[in-house]
């Protein structure tokens, strides 16, 4: 995989049209019949519709705006993207945060960090008194600028849940993906996260690691590359975390771009399909959890934020927010949700099931 320097919707490339990747999942093979779609594959073991159950988790994308431009990111992200969630689309976030019934916070980006009242905003929704407050992290945030230097101390502050980006415990394979010297800059974070006491065994500060594959291929075993990593990083650099997440790459936006680039798109879908697993189905994150985009708009999860198809609610943007109207809604899908049903499953939360 070569390092991408811009965006797509920078670059000028269809494919930053949400509406052409959407033709591209429902076309060619898919139309064919050669494969299922994910309506008829759910369909055959009486999933489908696939229902929202009780809302536990909300996650807010704050921005689109980064400090790398990642490979596989199905954010398109990067540090020419402009879109930021201002601060009054944040009020409207902190009057639901204050009166849902969800347990958790999972602000994501882009850099959620890059966002200018990032930090107002924490400090007034760690004060709703949310059990599990995860922040999305790729590390090098930490060492971009000096005016994020203080961030392991920030988060260490609001008890936030750090969820850091990390696609292997190699220079070559991490720098490969997400561009030359993220691997330096992440050591280096991870081991000042580690010295205010983040991924510490005993440590009530969540330190976790997020991985994706580097190519077009499916993770292995969770379980047995968080002992990888954790023999490694604390071997190489006497780093410590808590969890690994093994994440499916979805086969949209950047990463979709690449397997049609590659000419992997038809055998990673063939991949995806081949892996699907009924079980996993149960534990998808769009059952429990609803993503809100930059602008307050509502998404079962964040890569339908990134296609752009909304809710199947009369419920379109936070300003309007009922919970009880959302719940048990029938949730909107396409081919990208292979990616969530693959193997033992997998989500914002890695694994989600046992094969």
């Amino acid at each position: 995989m070569a390092t991408a320097t811009k965006s797509l919707k920078k670059q000028g490339s269809d494919l930053a049209q949400s509406n052409r990747q959407i033709e591209i999942l429902s076309n060619g093979i898919f139309k064919s019949g050669e494969l299922s779609t994910f309506k008829d594959k759910i369909s055959e073991t009486n999933q489908f519709p696939l229902k929202a159950n009780k809302l536990e988790i909300l996650q807010i994308n704050v921005g689109y705006m980064c400090n790398q431009v990642c490979d596989h990111c199905h954010v398109d992200a990067g540090p020419d993207r402009k879109e930021i969630m201002t601060r009054e689309t944040m009020r409207q976030c902190l009057e639901v945060i204050k009166n849902t019934s969800a347990h958790t916070l999972d602000l994501t980006g882009g850099a959620p960090e890059m966002n200018p009242d990032f930090r107002w905003f924490v400090e007034e929704a760690a004060k709703a008194g949310i059990k599990d407050f995860i922040v999305r992290s790729n590390l090098t945030i930490i060492r971009a600028n000096k005016k994020y230097y203080d961030l392991p101390e920030f988060f260490k502050k609001h008890n936030v849940h750090v969820v850091s980006s990390m696609p292997h415990w190699t220079r070559g394979k991490t720098d490969k993906q997400r561009g030359d010297g993220v691997f330096d800059k992440s050591i280096k974070a991870l081991q000042e996260l580690n010295a205010v006491g983040y991924g510490m065994p005993d440590s009530d500060l969540r330190l976790d690691l997020v991985y994706n594959p580097s190519g077009a291929f499916l993770p292995g075993d969770q379980a047995a590359m968080e002992k990888d990593f954790k023999k490694a990083l604390l071997e190489d650099f006497n780093i410590q975390f808590h969890n690994l997440f093994a994440i499916t790459n979805l086969p949209i936006a950047r990463f979709l771009d690449y397997l049609i680039a590659s000419e992997n798109y038809e055998d990673y879908m063939y991949s995806l399909v081949e892996a699907y697993n009924p079980a996993a189905v149960k534990s998808v994150m769009c059952t429990n959890t609803l993503s809100i985009s930059w602008d307050g708009y509502l998404f079962d999860c964040d890569f339908n934020q990134m296609l752009e198809l909304p809710v199947n609610s009369k419920i379109k943007h936070i300003s309007d927010y009922n919970e009880e109207l959302l719940e048990g809604r029938n949730i909107v899908i396409s081919q990208h949700c292979y990616g969530c049903t693959a193997g033992a499953g997998s989500s914002c939360q890695g694994n989600t099931t046992s094969v």
